[in-house]
C-alpha cells in the first residue's frame, strides 16, 4: 500500500487564529461595556421610571384632595350662604313677631285696663255706700292728724282751751258722722239681707218625699256603616244629681224592650208649633226652609 506524506503549514491559520482571538477579546470586552451600559440605562430607566410612577402617583393624590377639598369647600360656603340666608330670615320673623307681641300687648293691656276701670265702676256702684265709707271715710280717718291739726300753743291760755273745745267738737262731729254711716249701712244690709230671704227659696221647708214625672228622650240611631243600632237616652239634669240620672237611665235601658212602640204619621201640635218657630227664626234660605219643612212632614217614628 502506498504511503503519501504531506506538510501542511499552520502559521496562516495559527495567525488568522491570534486574529480571531483579538477580535473575541475586543467583543468580550464590547459586551461587557455594553452589558454595563445596560444595566446603567436599566437602572437609570427604572429609577426615572419609579420617579415618574411617585410623582404621578403623588400628583394624582394631590389633585383628588384637591378635588375634594374644593368640592367641600363649595358645599361648607353653600350651607353657610344657606345658614346666613336662614339667620337672616329668622331675625325677620323674630322682629316682626316682637312687633306684634308688643302690639296685641298694649292693645289687650288697653282693653283689659279698660275692663277693669269698668268693672271697677259696676262694683263701686252696687254698694255705693260701703265703698264710700271704705275708700274715703277710712282714709279721712286714718290721716285725722293731717285733718285735725292743733294750734301751736303761743298764745293765753284762753285761746289754747277755746281751740281745744273746736277741735273736740270736730271730731266728735266726724265721729257721728262715721256712727250714721255704719248705722245706713248695716240698715241696708238688713233690709238686703230681708229682700234676699223673700226673693231666695228655703231648701228647707221643701218636702224632698214624693213622686215627679221626669220627661226622657229615646232615640235610636246608626254611628258607623255596619247597620247596628244604637240606643240613647237624654234625661234633664235640671235640679237632678248624677246618681238619679244614672238611675232613671238603667231604669229605662232595662224596660225598653219590653215597651209597646206605635207608628205615628202626623207630629204633636206643640212639636209642630216649636218646629214652625225655629223655621220662623232661621236665617236660612226660603228654599231650605221649605225642604226642612217638607222632611218634617213626611218623617215617620214611632211613640209609647
Amino acid at each position: 500500500m502506498a504511503t503519501f506524506n504531506y506538510t501542511v503549514d499552520t502559521q496562516p491559520m495559527a495567525e488568522e487564529m491570534s486574529s480571531v482571538s483579538r477580535h473575541v477579546n475586543v467583543t468580550t470586552g464590547a459586551v461587557v461595556a455594553m452589558q454595563t451600559s445596560l444595566i446603567a440605562a436599566e437602572a437609570s430607566a427604572a429609577d426615572h421610571i419609579c420617579e415618574n410612577v411617585n410623582k404621578g402617583f403623588y400628583s394624582l393624590i394631590r389633585s383628588q384632595i384637591s378635588q375634594k377639598m374644593a368640592k367641600l369647600k363649595s358645599d361648607v360656603d353653600s350651607h353657610l350662604m344657606q345658614l346666613v340666608q336662614q339667620k337672616k330670615a329668622l331675625l325677620s320673623i323674630k322682629s316682626r313677631m316682637s312687633r306684634d307681641y308688643n302690639m296685641i300687648a298694649n292693645r289687650y293691656n288697653k282693653l283689659f285696663n279698660s275692663l277693669n276701670a269698668n268693672l271697677k265702676h259696676r262694683v263701686f256702684e252696687l254698694d255705693k255706700p260701703t265703698i264710700d265709707f271704705a275708700c274715703k271715710e277710712i282714709d279721712k280717718v286714718s290721716n285725722r292728724t293731717k285733718y285735725l291739726t292743733a294750734t301751736i300753743p303761743i298764745t293765753q291760755l284762753e285761746s289754747i282751751s277755746l281751740s281745744q273745745k273746736i277741735i273736740a267738737s270736730n271730731v266728735k262731729k266726724r265721729g257721728f258722722n262715721v256712727i250714721n254711716s255704719m248705722k245706713g249701712f248695716i240698715h241696708e244690709m238688713n233690709l238686703q239681707k230681708k229682700l234676699t230671704d223673700q226673693v231666695l227659696i228655703d231648701n228647707n221647708n221643701i218636702i224632698k218625699v214624693g213622686t215627679s214625672s221626669i220627661p226622657i228622650l229615646v232615640y235610636e240611631c246608626n254611628r258607623d256603616r255596619t247597620e247596628n243600632k244604637n240606643i240613647d237616652i237624654i234625661v234633664p239634669v235640671v235640679e237632678l244629681d248624677n246618681i238619679t240620672v244614672c238611675s232613671i237611665k238603667n231604669k229605662a235601658y232595662s224596660e225598653f224592650s219590653q215597651l209597646n212602640w206605635n207608628n205615628e204619621t202626623k207630629p204633636a201640635p206643640e212639636v209642630y208649633e216649636e218646629f214652625s218657630k225655629l223655621l220662623a227664626i232661621s236665617s236660612k234660605s226660603s228654599q231650605i226652609k221649605d225642604l226642612a219643612l217638607q222632611l218634617f212632614q213626611s218623617n215617620k217614628y214611632q211613640t209609647i
